[in-house]
């Protein structure tokens, strides 16, 4: 118990180190940017007195360092400071779309997870077979192939030519689960193809593993049926991996 508390301790600081880094890196970026914002907020004809007033608003009159460690101050805390086009506080646009990208995930997530594992299972049962071959082919084809060009195939051939999705997937508060769901549903397959095929390769490869393990064969001895086999000792011992997957692409 006392090595896994020390592991997610040394992962959970190892994640605080990168975000460090990362806002360094992004701050250090955004200042090396050029023009003013104070003039892109107020516009070409803004008076020398009007861009003074917004440079000191939004803190630009203070050295590059100090805004930054401010900045992290309040992030501590919660406090992102603002957005300069929405004027919306950026933690309450960070939690509507969090609550949106968790929707997508776990849409996502319900359709592949069973479907990975069935095919998986699947074409562990079925090595070297044609049926294997072609499964390898396509998931091949899945992984190498970028998101967004998944993204644009689905868009082409389920919405602009067939209409039976909607192109832009918007929602809101206000929508059903029903309407959630049809609207999300080509952004959550294109997530789906990407997983399921990590997840069956994934999940072939536990299969096939186990299937050579001691106790499996003692259990085919016995004269254990194949779904048995397959449910009581194979699967709980290959979740470890497929979970792994399921929560690196989700």
């Amino acid at each position: 118990m006392g090595d896994i508390l020390s592991i997610i301790s040394k992962r959970l600081g190892l994640g605080l180190v990168t975000l460090l880094v990362i806002s360094i890196i992004i701050f250090g970026a955004v200042e090396l940017l050029p023009g003013d914002i104070a003039q892109a907020v107020l516009g070409q004809g803004a008076t020398e007195e009007n861009l003074a007033a917004m440079r000191e608003q939004l803190g630009l009159d203070r050295a590059a360092p100090i805004r930054y460690f401010e900045w992290l101050g309040n992030a501590v805390t919660g406090d992102f400071g603002k957005s300069l086009v929405s004027q919306q506080p950026v933690s309450e646009a960070i939690s509507t779309r969090f609550a949106n990208t968790l929707f997508l995930a776990l849409y996502a997530a319900i359709i592949a997870v069973p479907v990975a594992i069935f095919l998986g299972v699947l074409v562990a049962l079925y090595r070297n077979t044609v049926f294997d071959r072609v499964a390898n082919v396509v998931t091949l084809t899945s992984i190498s192939s970028p998101e967004f060009f998944l993204g644009y195939i689905l868009i082409l051939f389920l919405a602009v030519k067939t209409g039976y999705f909607p192109a832009i997937a918007k929602i809101d508060d206000g929508m059903s689960l029903i309407d959630k769901l049809d609207r999300t549903f080509l952004p959550a397959l294109t997530m789906v193809l990407v997983v399921v095929a990590h997840m069956m390769r994934m999940t072939r490869a536990s299969i096939i593993n186990l299937l050579a393990s001691p106790y499996v064969e003692m259990a085919r001895l016995k004269g254990v049926p194949a779904w048995k086999v397959i449910v009581k000792h194979t699967l709980p011992n290959a979740w470890a991996p497929v979970i792994n997957v399921v929560a690196l692409n989700l």
